[in-house]
């Protein structure tokens, strides 16, 4: 059964650090490529980072550009969003999404984690 498990959200004081993981199982990443996604309460799902089949390729949102790294680690089947210099305003459910397509849209992404809540306070 092909699945994504998101995990390392939590709680952190703004200007502060978190690393996602998002791990397949019952797929490959070297054929889907992976989107991590957020929806903050009242607010539309918003796309912010990607990164292709390959690993070769990413792509950021503006609104996390220079603060969040998504990479990819084949041998282990999972994907990281290192997320630096946090500000209130990336409070939201964390999801992981694969697709075939690199930079698809929301409808063309096959599978979507579970989410995790990541919440940046003081």
């Amino acid at each position: 059964q092909p699945q994504l498990v998101e995990s390392g959200g939590g709680l952190v004081q703004p200007g502060g650090s978190l690393r996602l993981s998002c791990a397949a199982s019952g797929f490959t990443l070297d054929v889907y490529a992976i989107g991590w996604f957020r929806q903050a309460p009242g607010k539309e799902r918003e796309g912010i980072s990607y990164i292709s089949q390959s690993g070769g390729s990413t792509n950021y949102a503006d609104s996390v550009k220079g603060r969040f790294t998504i990479s990819k680690d084949s041998a282990k089947n999972t994907v990281y969003l290192q997320m630096n210099s946090l500000k209130p305003e990336d409070t939201a459910i964390y999801y992981c999404a694969a697709s075939l397509l690199y930079l698809g849209s929301p409808d063309e992404y096959d599978y979507w984690g579970q989410g995790t809540q990541v919440t940046v306070s003081s």
